[in-house]
């Protein structure tokens, strides 16, 4: 079946809709981690908030993850130390460190089914790249080491280990942590103005605001539209397959990752820009008959991840000129560990606290990185396209995906029903597909 591990058979606390009008002191806007995340630290430090969701907590991307908990994000270290400088390469590690001690306290109180694993990324090609990035770690003053072999059904060049991360039960932590908090379900907010939020049946009066909704969706500010795109990935639960002792990423985006839960191996990859092809499921399967052929799959599911322009998100002031929104999104696959992270920068932000983690993550840091081009040749491209099935966002053409059954967009990422009904935003509105 088509669903994650993470739903199946788990109830998730239940939140009524907004009717009339209310006011806070800040609007949370998006009921993944991220947004319950935001809205817990926000109370807890005594502000008055609110949550609202479009759907249901967690019925987003949260329940389509492989739930790994780690600052080891592919090989991103070098990359920070060459093009912005140790420092931030420093804060940028610093602050998924907080994060997953802040996990790891959680889950002292939390059933989650909470496990430390150590994380590795490994290259099939280049171990050169590699032993540059645990020379870059070292010199951070975090211990990565080199690894020489795996055990996967494929030879390798080697990896990084980073020792003692952690993977659970992203289903399991939403739930507790929502419990009593002030949230609104099935509230779609369709609009913003300064101070205010609009639903189809309410209004929402806030001194701030918080966008944690996956996709920005708001255009005029920011420009979301041009620094993100959106990756589909796909996931097998197999069960009869070996226990690999930790959890593991391909360096290459295109490459396989591999962790255990329970008597389950996952096995993710096929992916491909949304709206594009890949090797989706099929590709997983494929590599599952020839080296786990005894195993049998038991779930499989997909994700969708927001991508930024350098591999770092954009938490923060929505844009320069925005002074009281805020935004959280460009996770670039690790939304578990950054979701942590955005929760406890957007509290200090909100509240006046200095923190040294907002330069890294800044969503007004220079947009001038090769992926903006090709994002904006994609754009240009598609909307050129002459076809009339178009995506109601900015009008780009929709790309029929055979395998989930839905209406893609390249340019940025918004999926449709077969009947042009809305599953994944930045659209707002469902699209009209002629038959």
């Amino acid at each position: 079946m088509q669903e994650s591990v993470w739903r199946d058979g788990l109830k998730l606390p239940s939140f009524g809709k907004l009717n009339g009008s209310v006011k806070t002191e800040v609007l949370v806007i998006g009921g993944g981690l991220c947004g319950v995340l935001c809205t817990y630290f926000l109370h807890k430090a005594g502000i008055d908030c609110c949550l609202a969701e479009a759907e249901t907590i967690g019925s987003g991307m949260t329940g389509n993850t492989t739930a790994k908990l780690t600052f080891q994000h592919g090989l991103i270290y070098d990359k920070l130390v060459m093009s912005r400088g140790k420092e931030i390469a420093a804060a940028y590690l610093d602050a998924g460190k907080s994060a997953l001690e802040e996990y790891r306290k959680f889950a002292e109180e939390i059933d989650c089914d909470f496990e430390k694993k150590d994380a590795y990324v490994y290259s099939r090609c280049d171990r050169e790249k590699l032993e540059r990035e645990v020379k870059s770690v070292n010199g951070l003053g975090f211990s990565a080491d080199f690894v020489e072999e795996l055990p996967l059904p494929f030879s390798v060049k080697g990896a990084v280990r980073f020792p003692e991360q952690a993977q659970f039960h992203p289903l399991k932590f939403l739930a507790a942590v929502a419990e009593r908090l002030p949230i609104y379900e099935h509230t779609f907010i369709r609009e913003l103005a300064p101070g205010r939020a609009y639903s189809e049946h309410g209004e929402i009066q806030a001194d701030k605001i918080i966008v944690t909704t996956h996709f920005p969706f708001l255009n005029k500010h920011g420009n979301y539209f041009l620094k993100l795109y959106q990756h589909r990935s796909y996931v097998i639960a197999l069960r009869g397959a070996p226990d690999v002792h930790g959890m593991y990423v391909d360096e290459a985006q295109t490459g396989l990752s591999f962790r255990n839960y329970q008597n389950l191996l996952f096995v993710g990859g096929g992916s491909h820009r949304t709206g594009k092809k890949g090797g989706n499921w099929q590709e997983l399967r494929n590599f599952a008959n020839l080296n786990y052929p005894e195993a049998r799959e038991s779930y499989a599911w997909a994700a969708q991840d927001c991508m930024s322009l350098d591999q770092v998100p954009y938490i923060g002031q929505y844009s320069a000129h925005t002074p009281n929104l805020y935004v959280a999104s460009g996770f670039h696959k690790w939304g578990m560990t950054l979701s942590m992270v955005s929760a406890i920068l957007l509290r200090d932000m909100v509240i006046g606290k200095e923190n040294h983690w907002a330069e890294v993550f800044s969503p007004s840091r220079s947009i001038l990185k090769p992926q903006l081009f090709v994002n904006g040749a994609e754009a240009i491209a598609n909307l050129l396209t002459p076809v009339k099935k178009r995506c109601p966002h900015m009008g780009c053409a929709l790309k029929w995906n055979p395998h989930e059954h839905s209406w893609d967009c390249p340019c940025h990422g918004s999926r449709f029903e077969a009947d042009g009904s809305l599953i994944d935003n930045p659209a707002m509105r469902d699209a009209r597909i002629s038959r």
